[in-house]
């Protein structure tokens, strides 16, 4: 109870007394929260009872609270959502009459009031019209008068719901729908409506009532948390400014802050923001349950008639796909495989993240939950798989954020990348913002995840698209601090100094362009000279242009437009001019290593393929055993024609990846005289399942040059019979001609979606245009190819340049 005495309120049931008890409860600053909430909704209850005797009610009559006040949380501007409940043997004017008495007392008071009077049938027909009215009376409660009355609408409402949920369900993710898109996401808002956005009270009231109807359940874990922090912004609110209202605007934020107890307004946000995403993501995992059920249920009653009955042996078996290593596709879902070991494979979480956001598929609760209990950590620096299944989920376009919320929400992001910890749910007040810093960085891998085939390196631009703003989260110039954070962290997952060098130099400087072309005279020579000089190089170049135009599509649509895309353009060709004249001469090939040799002049004697395979640890597992993180393949023979696109099937054929590849001729002097070998220097892993034999490969290789195995049949055979699951628009290939610095070949290079079998088309089309390949430099980032090769005519000689652009055109359409 409170501190006020129950004797004096149950003495004046007036207006007047009930508004002073209130006035002095709201003035308890000792007493907040749910305590408040509830003492509250006594006093009310205590105040409307008296309302109630005091009109001489007809048996067979009850008041009823409703929707938030029926569950005893009156905010301190709350509506009073009543129901004068009665049976139907009164005289209707008695019943009329006896309304009239509770209702102008509320109305007397300022207080808002939503009332109806209904008999239980009317009541009921009412909630089977109206979805908003059932949702209220599940939570229906009785403040005074007939209580048998009350139990029994209850009890069917309830009935009612649970019957009618598969109906009523899809109606009420429909309308929830509707209102997110009209009013937007609470997590990321500056003035935020902490009831009607998506993420806040309404949607907490929903989680509730889908519970209710035994079909689906919320993840609970934070969720009474979450929604107990909204209704005590939403109290502070009401108390700050004296006004029912739900929109936290940004004029009164530092009022709720200082009425709550909080720092300042950031962290009144913070706080909001951090209630709303338990919220929305409890939110989705439930609908998806919602409609796994419903689908699951609607498909028995087909499954009965096709099969006559129920099926031999009982329920039919449930189908998984592989994803990749661990990872399998069920009921929809990305879930781990019955052989998964999370507590020994420590890629496990990136791995499955990858696979599900490349499927376009959700991961399931379960298997979120159990990786983050039981998954060991990652190794300091990464191991290389986990880095490339880093960037392959941050590659996969729009998929990748709902994927990366199910990490968050169970602690998996910060335990990747413990520097995450302070950007997550951080307000941007500047409103050209959408986001907030966290969401705006993944938001910006999103959008460079559409501009990779502009780069040489998607790998750092996704990267530095995710950590170009991680130096908010500290005192002073976000780029500075930026650049030292964002140091630590590519040397942490793995990447190599030169690398780090990079990402850490387009964090620092990724406003520099749009700032420079905005601000400053291009003609002028020192404008472009400072800019060269602060990217140092062309790649650098490339990826911060890159970077530049993701980021303003990832801010809002007030920091992106054609003007300022041209302005940026022209001051990337003008850098781009400066730094041109500073490159260094292209360096001359290495010499082949000892084994490489070795295996090469085998080859010339054998005149045939000759193969050496090696698995490579680079750590150590927690039990001392030494973990595998990638497989080196060495493969030479002779020169021949279609020597590329037969080992690329080859090893498309045994579900071999290629993380990356070189490809050179090399001439030996020998006792049988000079000869010319391929030496080809694969980095291969298995898509899932274990490595295949060294000499099942050589023997497939060997068919495959001697045209007994069909490579493409087979492989178009295996897609028909197992069509890879696609979420993922990715952008289209994109093939040129580099610019002539070789003085030996033609540089094409190829930028495309990795998939199974893209080398093997690659070659093949390369040789259908009569040309040789001289060296091939093959690499995988993530979920990007980038190949370039160096091509002649079958004399040696380069290509002309328009026979060139021919090539390269060929090639992409070949690739589309």
């Amino acid at each position: 109870m409170t501190s006020l005495d129950t004797s004096t309120q149950a003495e004046d049931s007036g207006p007047s007394g009930y508004a002073a008890a209130r006035l002095r409860l709201l003035s308890e600053k000792a007493q907040s929260g749910p305590p408040r909430r509830a003492a509250l909704a006594r006093l009310t209850d205590e105040w409307l009872t008296g309302l109630f005797a005091a009109a001489q009610p007809p048996r067979g009559v009850a008041l009823v609270a409703v929707g938030g006040y029926g569950r005893g949380e009156l905010s301190p501007r709350s509506d009073l959502d009543l129901l004068l409940l009665h049976d139907g043997t009164a005289d209707a004017g008695t019943v009329a009459t006896l309304a009239d008495r509770i209702w102008y007392p509320v109305w007397d008071l300022g207080l808002a009031l939503d009332h109806s009077v209904r008999t239980p049938a009317e009541a009921r027909k009412t909630a089977g019209d109206d979805l908003k009215v059932q949702l209220g009376l599940l939570d229906a409660r009785p403040v005074a008068g007939d209580v048998g009355l009350v139990a029994g609408l209850r009890t069917a409402v309830l009935a009612d719901w649970r019957n009618q949920a598969p109906k009523r369900l899809p109606e009420l993710d429909a309308l929830c729908r509707e209102r997110a898109e009209r009013m937007g996401e609470l997590q990321f808002l500056l003035e935020p409506d902490l009831k009607e956005a998506r993420g806040g009270l309404r949607d907490a009231q929903v989680l509730r009532a889908v519970a209710a109807s035994w079909l689906a359940d919320a993840p609970r874990e934070g969720l009474d948390g979450a929604r107990r922090r909204l209704l005590d912004a939403r109290d502070a609110l009401h108390l700050a400014t004296g006004r029912a209202t739900d929109r936290l605007a940004l004029q009164e934020q530092d009022a709720v802050a200082e009425e709550l107890g909080l720092l300042d307004a950031d962290t009144l946000l913070r706080e909001v923001y951090e209630s709303a995403r338990i919220i929305s993501y409890a939110t989705d995992v439930t609908w998806r349950e919602v409609n796994r059920v419903l689908k699951a249920r609607s498909a028995r009653p087909r499954l009965r008639a096709i099969l006559g009955g129920r099926p031999a042996g009982g329920k039919p078996p449930i189908e998984r796909t592989p994803l990749a290593e661990g990872v399998v596709e069920m009921d929809g879902e990305v879930v781990l495989a019955l052989s998964a070991k999370p507590e020994r494979d420590s890629v496990l979480p990136l791995r499955a993240a990858a696979a599900a956001a490349q499927s376009g598929l959700p991961l399931s609760l379960h298997a979120v939950r159990r990786l983050a209990a039981a998954a060991k950590p990652l190794p300091v620096p990464w191991p290389a798989e986990a880095r490339e299944e880093l960037v392959t989920l941050l590659g996969a376009g729009e998929p990748t954020v709902p994927v990366w919320e199910a990490l968050e929400a169970e602690g998996l992001i910060t335990r990747l990348l413990p520097d995450w910890e302070r950007v997550r749910c951080r307000p941007q007040r500047n409103p050209v913002h959408t986001w907030t810093v966290d969401r705006h960085l993944v938001e910006t891998a999103v959008r460079a995840s559409s501009l990779t085939r502009r780069v040489g390196r998607p790998d750092l631009l996704l990267v530095a698209a995710l950590l170009h703003d991680i130096g908010k989260g500290w005192p002073g110039d976000h780029s500075v601090a930026g650049e030292t954070i964002a140091r630590d962290v590519a040397t942490r997952i793995g990447f190599d100094r030169a690398d780090v060098a990079v990402i850490a130099t387009v964090v620092r400087h990724h406003l520099l362009l749009v700032e420079t072309a905005t601000r400053r005279d291009l003609d002028d020579p020192a404008t472009v000279r400072s800019v060269a000089t602060a990217v140092g190089t062309q790649g650098a170049l490339e990826l911060l242009h890159a970077l530049t135009e993701a980021d303003a599509l990832a801010t809002g649509p007030a920091a992106w437009s054609s003007w300022r895309g041209s302005l940026v353009a022209d001051l990337v060709k003008r850098v781009g001019a400066v730094l041109a004249g500073e490159l260094e001469p292209e360096p001359e090939p290495t010499a082949p290593s000892a084994e490489q040799e070795r295996l090469a002049i085998e080859a010339l004697r054998t005149g045939e393929p000759v193969l050496a395979l090696h698995t490579q640890p680079e750590t150590e597992a927690q039990d001392g055993e030494p973990e595998p993180v990638g497989v080196e393949l060495l493969i030479a023979l002779p020169d021949q024609p279609g020597v590329l696109p037969a080992v690329a099937g080859v090893l498309a054929l045994h579900r071999l990846t290629v993380r990356a590849a070189d490809l050179r001729a090399i001439e030996l002097p020998t006792e049988l005289g000079p000869g010319a070998v391929l030496v080809l220097n694969w980095r291969v892993a298995a898509e899932y399942g274990s490595l295949p034999q060294a000499a099942r490969l050589r023997a497939d290789l060997v068919r495959a040059l001697d045209g007994s195995l069909d490579i493409p049949a087979r492989l178009a055979e295996r897609e028909a019979a197992y069509p890879r699951r696609r979420g993922v628009t990715a952008p289209p290939p994109r093939v040129t001609v580099a610019a002539a610095d070789s003085r030996l070949a033609t540089v094409i290079e190829v930028r495309a979606q990795d998939a199974p079998g893209l080398l093997h088309r690659i070659g093949r089309a390369l040789e259908g245009a009569d040309v040789r390949v001289r060296s091939a430099h093959v690499s995988t980032l993530g979920a990007n190819a980038v190949d370039t090769l160096y091509v002649t005519r079958p004399d040696g000689s380069l290509l002309p340049d328009e026979e060139a652009v021919d090539l390269a055109g060929a090639l992409e359409n070949a690739l589309r």
